[in-house]
């Protein structure tokens, strides 16, 4: 029965491997793989397939990479397929047309308990307000972003020190069950769709820009915290050092907050013995733990501070509201 009906699987990035390699593995018939394009990247420019590209070749599954979803090619090559059910995980938005042609309907897994959280960064916004809790959700995709009706829900605590690399990581195995769970679900005739509850107070999660990146040692160390483990590793929470009369543009990946009786300035950075570094927000200061200078790889803070004899270059940091 499982292979009766036939899937057209769409995504690029790791997160949605894992669904469809659980799919195949449990016997589901997935008749195309949908994908970017493949881009050029790293120093040498060469052309890299998406994460899903790479899965559905060693599956030895069709993949299909439009440049764009609009255009009549991919949708008459679509039809030609004839799928019963279409499964979406992290992809660009479709056209009606697209999500529409399945008779069984097209599905997304959101890295969010909606309503809570629709947008395209669900898992960095829920670190940066401070959440202890998040999840994942299957939902029919209709003509509005993430406001579909609900298939299945499934809870992810969050750790109090846990960082978006972290927290994407211990979300693949349970969206992998949660993507069959819900494959079976629809199958079987088993779930009722439930429209999306009404909440006063909706937490958006809105594509993350460069410039929004900028730490702003200002605000609550708490808050500071909040954000820059909210941003790691990608897209990095980004300050700047002063460097022997240099500016020099560094991201911070990994602090703690300072247990310490440090009266920091917002912006202060000071180094302590044994290679610490420690830089002061609003009631309290935070320790570097990790951190990516300009042009270099990931290194912790004695690393960096190994490479500069004279550590009175480093006392300043440029700040990002009040210099």
């Amino acid at each position: 029965m499982k292979n009766d009906i036939k899937i057209v699987y769409m995504g690029t990035p790791e997160f949605a491997v894992p669904g469809l390699r659980k799919l195949v593995a449990h016997g589901y018939r997935v008749v195309a793989v949908v994908t970017t394009p493949d881009k050029p990247a790293g120093r040498g420019l060469r052309m890299q397939s998406s994460p899903l590209k790479k899965a559905a070749m060693d599956l030895e599954i069709p993949v299909l990479t439009p440049q764009s979803l609009r255009s009549d090619d991919f949708y008459d090559q679509l039809c030609q397929l004839k799928p019963d059910l279409q499964i979406v995980v992290a992809f660009k938005k479709l056209p009606a047309r697209i999500w529409q042609l399945p008779p069984l309907g097209t599905f997304n897994l959101h890295a969010s308990l909606l309503p809570q959280y629709r947008g395209a960064a669900p898992i960095n916004w829920a670190i940066i307000n401070g959440e202890n809790l998040t999840g994942l959700t299957t939902f029919f995709i209709n003509d509005k972003i993430d406001e579909g009706k609900i298939l299945l829900q499934t809870c992810i605590p969050i750790d109090e020190k846990m960082t978006a690399g972290q927290l994407h990581d211990a979300m693949l195995e349970p969206g992998a069950d949660l993507i069959l769970q819900t494959v079976d679900g629809i199958l079987n005739q088993t779930l009722t769709p439930k429209e999306q509850p009404l909440t006063p107070t909706l937490r958006p999660a809105p594509k993350i820009f460069r410039e929004d990146c900028q730490i702003n040692w200002n605000k609550d160390v708490t808050e500071v915290f909040n954000f820059i483990r909210g941003l790691s590793p990608y897209p990095g929470a980004f300050t700047y050092f002063r460097l022997a009369g240099k500016t020099m543009v560094v991201k911070i990946l990994e602090t703690e907050k300072n247990s310490g009786n440090q009266s920091l300035k917002p912006g202060e950075l000071t180094i302590f013995p044994k290679h610490q570094m420690c830089i002061g927000c609003q009631g309290g200061s935070l320790k570097i733990l990790k951190l990516i200078p300009e042009g270099k790889k990931p290194m912790s803070a004695e690393e960096f501070l190994n490479g500069y004899s004279n550590k009175g270059d480093l006392i300043k940091i440029k700040q990002s509201v009040v210099d």
